[in-house]
């Protein structure tokens, strides 16, 4: 029996393994930097998942969730990859691909969450290619867990010990760090040195999407029913015949992806619904844009240092300085009395503040539209330090 036991416990696994070890070990740690780069990012995601779910009372845990889920992908790759705790690796490697296969699945089948989230803002998946990516994966993974005891670490105990320490604390770091700071890289439309009115525009010759659409039809006497397309309706003149009506909605499909403008959504209002956006956005001058998407959960402290600047810069400078936020005037008006603010005040829908800046306060320099800096409030530059980098040049 001792013998045997010795024989179970040096059991190496092929060296084929590595192929898999390597491939999941590594895709894995990119999956979780890439979406740890944009923590607030991915726990929109997570809300999306969780009102398809109708879960929503965890919108609160969501960035703590983020952050977690990041680190947990960073810390199972690497610790693959070293060999470290083989066995608890492989658990949790097809632990986490199952849940995350289940989700990409679901969403593509029932058409819900129609991004995944799996590599951030950098590649977007179709929840199909996201879902089979997961099974590529799942396959790899149980692969790797019928060797699981065979996964042996390739340093020290002590050092890979070490090592798996220093992962974790990177690995929540670095969540942390980009949650606080803006993401190192941001994959946004919404990017430093981006043209705000050039990202709305359709080149010339691009085509649009194009849809199908199917129309579902009934004779009004012999209640007899017809399904066809849009173009079969036209080319078959039945819409001539006043016996045949369309029943119900028609069902549209798209059939070409055409091109889509990286900013589809951007519209600037006041609160009389008075657009706004194409007068702010080719402004030949500095514009000081905050971006306070909800006021009720604006960080105060924030607002005051931004406001105390914007009051420097318009006196100064004569810079106009906007606040963008989507809470409604009931919410704006008053926040702006007991703040004493100097900004005009402009609304516009959430989606696009939350990709203009990863901060609730957050700050844009724009010129003719083009974002020339934006800063976490947590990284605010100082009055002289913007002065002089940027009015001074004027």
């Amino acid at each position: 029996m001792a013998k045997r036991r010795s024989t179970q416990k040096n059991t190496t696994a092929p060296a084929w393994v590595w192929i898999p070890r390597l491939l999941v070990g590594l895709l894995f740690i990119f999956s979780g930097l890439i979406k740890a780069n944009d923590p607030l990012g991915f726990s929109y995601k997570l809300q999306e998942y969780f009102e398809v779910f109708h879960i929503t009372f965890l919108d609160g845990l969501a960035l703590t969730m983020a952050v977690f889920l990041c680190a947990m992908e960073m810390i199972l790759g690497f610790a693959l990859l070293i060999g470290v705790r083989g066995k608890q690796v492989a658990w949790g490697l097809l632990l986490i691909i199952i849940f995350f296969a289940f989700l990409t699945f679901y969403s593509a089948y029932f058409k819900v969450v129609q991004t995944c989230g799996c590599f951030g803002d950098a590649i977007v998946l179709t929840p199909w290619q996201s879902f089979s990516k997961d099974l590529v994966l799942l396959l790899l993974i149980l692969l790797l867990f019928k060797h699981r005891a065979g996964i042996r670490p390739i340093f020290s105990p002590k050092t890979s010990d070490g090592l798996l320490i220093l992962a974790v604390i990177l690995s929540i770091g670095v969540g942390l760090y980009t949650y606080n700071f803006l993401p190192v890289l941001d994959f946004l439309p919404y990017k430093v040195g981006a043209s705000i009115p050039d990202e709305m525009k359709t080149p010339p010759g691009a085509h649009p999407d194009e849809f199908e659409q199917t129309y579902h039809l009934q004779n009004k006497a012999s209640h007899a029913t017809k399904t066809m397309t849009d173009k079969e309706y036209i080319k078959s003149n039945i819409w001539k015949d006043n016996n045949w009506q369309i029943v119900g909605q028609p069902e549209s499909r798209l059939i070409k992806k055409g091109y889509t403008p990286k900013i589809q959504d951007l519209t600037i209002n006041d609160a009389q619904r008075n657009d706004y956006t194409n007068e702010l956005l080719s402004n030949p001058f500095y514009s000081l844009v905050i971006v306070a998407w909800d006021l009720n959960d604006t960080n105060a402290d924030a607002i005051n240092r931004i406001n105390a600047m914007a009051l420097d810069l318009i006196h100064n400078y004569n810079i106009r300085t906007v606040l963008l936020t989507s809470s409604p005037a009931g919410v704006a008006e008053p926040f702006a009395k007991e703040h004493k603010l100097v900004s005009e005040i402009f609304y516009v829908d959430e989606v696009p503040l939350k990709e203009m800046v990863r901060a609730n306060p957050g700050v844009l320099l724009l010129k003719n539209g083009v974002i020339i800096n934006k800063w976490h409030y947590h990284s605010l530059p100082k009055y002289d330090d913007l002065v002089k980098q940027y009015l001074q040049k004027l």
